[in-house]
């Protein structure tokens, strides 16, 4: 075994001790189920950990990540994640976090081929699309990228109020809202969008579901 992989689990017993010596009944009251008031959309990306940097506990978040947080029709993946969140687990709060630098966002803005990924990406150049008078007018080339991750975080966010099962709760009378943030590797701050729907009158009429 690799000395970084003994070193994981030493990590986890050492983590478990210092939760004990904190609380001992810790683990029995987590292991009792979970109530989490957030889900959170997030990327894959190693430096964005959910619960490290909004300094929440174990048990207050409920998660999904992917390439460059795309919340994307056709993956039941995320579907399942946002339908138990959702309905089972009743969240208030949905909340989808890009961060600057993102590695899928700068792909989509290049025309060479990654691999496999790159039907992945596909869905991330079409928000550039979407914005692509926006986004064509910004000279400097870091500027553009970083309001590239933002315009895909908003994007990600009407796709998420576009869902059944956003739309059902909200039809229900459910208090759920869904919010795009943006969180920088540099400074480790989130950036607030002020992009939040709490019922689907920002949608375009065809997107509305009537129940």
């Amino acid at each position: 075994m690799s000395k970084l992989y003994e070193q994981i689990l030493e990590n986890n017993r050492n983590w478990v001790k210092s939760k004990l010596d904190q609380d001992p009944d810790f683990f029995n009251k987590l292991s009792q189920g979970q109530k989490p008031p957030l889900l959170w959309i997030g990327c894959a990306d190693s430096r964005v950990p959910a619960n490290e940097i909004t300094g929440t506990q174990a048990g207050e978040v409920f998660v999904h990540r992917n390439i460059a947080n795309m919340v994307i029709h056709t993956d039941m993946n995320m579907l399942s994640v946002l339908d138990y969140a959702v309905n089972a687990l009743q969240v208030r709060h949905i909340i989808v976090c890009g961060h600057y630098g993102c590695g899928g966002v700068q792909a989509a803005m290049s025309n060479k081929s990654i691999g496999l990924i790159d039907n992945w990406v596909r869905h991330i150049k079409d928000v550039y699309r979407f914005h692509q008078e926006e986004l064509d007018a910004i000279q400097e080339e870091k500027q553009r990228f970083d309001r590239f991750v933002e315009v895909n975080v908003i994007e990600q966010v009407y796709d998420l109020a576009k869902t059944s099962i956003v739309q059902n709760a909200w039809n229900e009378k459910r208090d759920l809202w869904v919010h795009g943030w943006v969180y920088g590797i540099h400074n480790g701050l989130i950036k607030d969008l002020d992009v939040t729907c709490k019922d689907n009158s920002d949608l375009e009429e065809v997107y509305k579901i009537k129940f």
